[in-house]
């Protein structure tokens, strides 16, 4: 990713994702937005500017501005350039993003949807392509970063849009762990869901029933059971093989929800541990919640 490209002082990112009708216009706004920039569909040209100097007074809640552009702005092509003047002009630096297909391609994304071309008019399919092809020309020739989406899926499109747009911390994938109490309910969130009351519960140990599995006592008990540390390292695995096929769909939020009777013994501890297990693995971040650890 470039340095950041507003004013000194600013801390504002700038770009404009624009592009043929059909080529991801859509996927990548949904991208940009998962990567934490505040997306913006179709502004008005004229206003671009104003929207940029109103997210840089924000003092820091809004810090990455992308504005998605088509052809529906009248006079799209010559106001959206001096737009792109003027905020480099101001310092912002704007990137602009083209995204584009081949004809075929484009005309194929159409008819799978049954929708005509916006400018289409009263022509065939491909002549709205072509018009709109034209026009975009000046454009696409002053894009920073051109993507032909023709033979990229979906999560192909996202995975290059991060690697352009993200940082570290927004393609990591953000893992919960969460444990809870069966007799409470199942997490309506959850990802997966391991029951773990295989193991003894220490509800009925006398000195442990008033503590919690964030106890040492309790913790120490839990882990300390036949087949707690062959539970762990089996299904921290598993998860591995879980994330990397979750990073490579483009899923960046995995719940993993741990559940024993009440939600305060075993539960508690397996959900620690585990979470202690992945904060060491590359490109997630993980925390935890304890659902019903207050509950009688």
């Amino acid at each position: 990713m470039s340095e950041q490209n507003g004013p000194a002082g600013s801390g504002m990112e700038v770009a404009v994702v624009s592009g043929l009708s059909g080529a991801g216009r859509s996927t990548a706004a949904k991208c940009m937005e998962d990567l934490g920039w505040f997306v913006v569909d179709n502004l008005p040209p004229e206003l671009i500017s104003t929207m940029v100097e109103l997210g840089a007074q924000a003092r820091g809640a809004i810090t990455k501005v992308a504005v998605v552009m088509d052809v529906r702005s009248r006079a799209f092509t010559d106001d959206l350039s001096s737009v792109i003047k003027d905020l480099d002009a101001r310092g912002y630096k704007p990137r602009v993003l083209f995204l584009e297909a081949t004809d075929a391609v484009l005309v194929s994304r159409f008819e799978q949807v049954k929708r005509s071309h916006p400018m289409q008019g009263d022509g065939r399919l491909i002549d709205g392509i072509g018009a709109e092809r034209a026009l975009l020309t000046p454009l696409r020739e002053e894009a920073d970063l051109i993507l032909d989406t023709s033979a990229l899926s979906v999560h192909q499109l996202r995975a290059k849009i991060e690697d352009a747009f993200g940082t570290e911390t927004s393609t990591q994938t953000k893992v919960t762990v969460l444990s809870f109490g069966y007799k409470y309910g199942l997490p309506m969130d959850a990802d997966l869901v391991m029951d773990v009351r295989f193991l003894p519960n220490p509800f009925w140990i006398p000195e442990l029933r008033d503590q919690t599995g964030l106890d040492g006592e309790v913790s120490n008990y839990v882990l300390g059971q036949e087949g707690a540390t062959d539970f762990l390292d089996r299904y921290h695995e598993l998860l591995r093989l879980v994330g990397a096929g979750y990073r490579r769909e483009g899923k960046r939020y995995l719940t993993l929800a741990i559940g024993c009777t009440g939600g305060k013994h075993r539960s508690v501890a397996l959900s620690e541990a585990l979470a202690a297990r992945m904060s060491d693995e590359d490109g997630m971040t993980v925390k935890v919640v304890h659902r019903d650890l207050g509950r009688e």
